[in-house]
């Protein structure tokens, strides 16, 4: 009988036991993100396994050294309750750096738990070390000068007092021009730092990375600052720069000349210039710009001989004329014989011979001297 109610309290602890925690899954993936002192814990949870059900998540941590103690659930402390996310920030719990801690997870319904998973952190250990919180670079003649801020904690404290000052900078610094494949290094545990033997009137670009010494753990690169060193100007490089300005001047002289060739090139093939006669162009080469009239040599190679007569003296003349005309022809008519008619055609004709002769020796004379008067008026 007592063997039966034995049987009967284990079989019920059992499904206890089952239904608490054979159902629901528990966290996969547990791993922590740091960086100095800022903790994140993170997991990944299947959510078929609890289809129309709210599952959040419990966190605990424990100090490694006291959970070697029998009674250790009382040094437990929750760290995320009832958390719905899948990440727990427990930044805040102000762990001691150099202690390691159990940390542990599990699922929760309002019906069941899942079981724990815990995983073993130590900040100084596993924790990522950062980069120099600033940086600050400046010019001194023909130095440079590094300040460099220690990486802080979560409360704002020195990491190098965390480490107990097993803090170190590795520093690289190079040209510009030729990239960090080439960088230079220092390495130093001060906070001012001077690079000397650089180039003058040169840009020098620099990045600090901090090392854990005694871990041998080193932070990523801070960001790259870059400026120029003062000082005078190297004379060869003074020397480079004239000789460059001098090129530059000279092939901007060659493309000029050479663009004028093209351009009358293609103006003589597609607009081919007219050529005017010789003597166009002499006009137009002429200092004045107007027509001008030649001056004349002498007045004889303008002025000409001009014979006119006058108007009075043609009708004279033809009324002269027309008057021995009908004197003859009434002489004619009444003579019929032939003594009376040579008598009067003798004495017709040598009347009108001798007007004739008349007329013409006073039309040369006048028209001599109306010559002479109009050619002077003409070529005065």
């Amino acid at each position: 009988m007592k063997a039966l109610r034995c049987f009967c309290v284990c079989s019920l602890l059992l499904l206890k036991v089952s239904a608490g925690f054979g159902d629901l899954r528990r966290p996969e993936n547990v791993s922590v993100d740091s960086l100095n002192t800022r903790y994140v814990l993170r997991w990944d949870w299947p959510h078929e396994t609890a289809a129309n059900q709210t599952v959040t998540f419990t966190v605990q941590c424990l100090d490694e050294f006291r959970s070697r103690k029998a009674s250790n659930e009382k040094y437990r402390t929750s760290l995320c309750v009832n958390d719905l996310e899948h990440r727990c920030d427990f930044t805040g719990a102000e762990l001691s750096y150099d202690i390691c801690f159990l940390l542990r997870v599990r699922a929760n319904t309002s019906q069941q738990s899942s079981g724990w998973v815990q995983i073993r952190f130590c900040p100084d250990e596993h924790a990522a070390l950062g980069p120099p919180s600033s940086l600050k670079l400046s010019s001194v003649k023909e130095d440079l000068e590094i300040i460099i801020t220690d990486p802080l904690s979560s409360t704002n404290q020195s990491m190098k007092t965390l480490l107990k000052n097993k803090l170190s900078y590795l520093i690289q610094y190079w040209r510009r021009s030729e990239g960090p494949q080439k960088a230079k290094v220092l390495e130093t545990k001060n906070n001012l730092v001077m690079l000397t033997e650089l180039d003058r009137q040169t840009w020098y670009c620099v990045r600090v990375q901090s090392h854990d010494d005694f871990h041998n753990k080193s932070s990523v690169f801070s960001d790259t600052h870059c400026t120029r060193t003062e000082g005078q100007m190297p004379y060869w490089q003074i020397f480079l720069y004239v000789l460059i300005s001098l090129l530059l001047c000279l092939l901007l002289v060659l493309l000029y000349f050479c663009f004028n060739k093209m351009l009358s090139l293609l103006k003589s093939t597609f607009c081919p210039a007219v050529h005017l006669p010789d003597h166009i162009q002499e006009l137009w080469l002429s200092e004045s710009e107007t027509p001008q009239l030649l001056a004349p040599e002498s007045p004889e190679s303008v002025c000409e001989p001009l014979v006119m007569v006058s108007a009075e003296l043609d009708a004279v003349a033809v009324d002269e004329h027309s008057n021995a005309g009908e004197q003859d022809s009434s002489t004619h008519s009444r003579h019929s014989s032939g003594d009376s008619g040579v008598y009067s055609t003798e004495e017709d004709s040598s009347h009108r011979s001798t007007t004739h002769a008349d007329l013409q020796m006073s039309s040369r004379k006048h028209g001599v001297e109306l010559r002479d008067g109009t050619l002077r008026e003409l070529c005065a």
